[in-house]
């Protein structure tokens, strides 16, 4: 989450045509606590019982959490890139999904 937090501004366009969601099992204490303690400019959302997590393929069972896949859904709606799983330590999984961003945005 500290990438998404220190590209935000130039990956994420700071937040204008792109809204970051990001959604874990965890409890909303916990999760509040974090983005306020790492001072994350984007929101968390509890998943606890893991039903987006199940809805998108991205929910284990055996650990009992939503894991790391991201998806990118465009304004029509439809899912407009994914990456299952998310690769956050590479940094070209971070040019893919800027790629992407800006397609989807209409930025150049």
């Amino acid at each position: 989450m500290n990438a998404y937090r220190d590209q935000y501004a130039t990956l994420f366009h700071n937040g204008k045509k792109i809204v970051l969601l990001a959604i874990s099992t965890d409890s909303v204490g916990v999760l509040a606590s974090w983005a306020k303690d790492a001072d994350y400019p984007f929101t968390f959302l509890s998943d606890p019982g893991g039903a987006i997590g199940k809805a998108y393929g991205s929910y284990s069972a055996s650990y009992g959490v939503d894991t790391r896949n991201l998806f990118v859904v465009a304004p029509d709606g439809t899912i407009g890139y994914t990456a299952v799983p998310f690769r956050e330590v590479d940094p070209t999984a971070y040019t893919s999904l800027g790629a992407a961003l800006d397609r989807l945005a209409g930025t150049p």
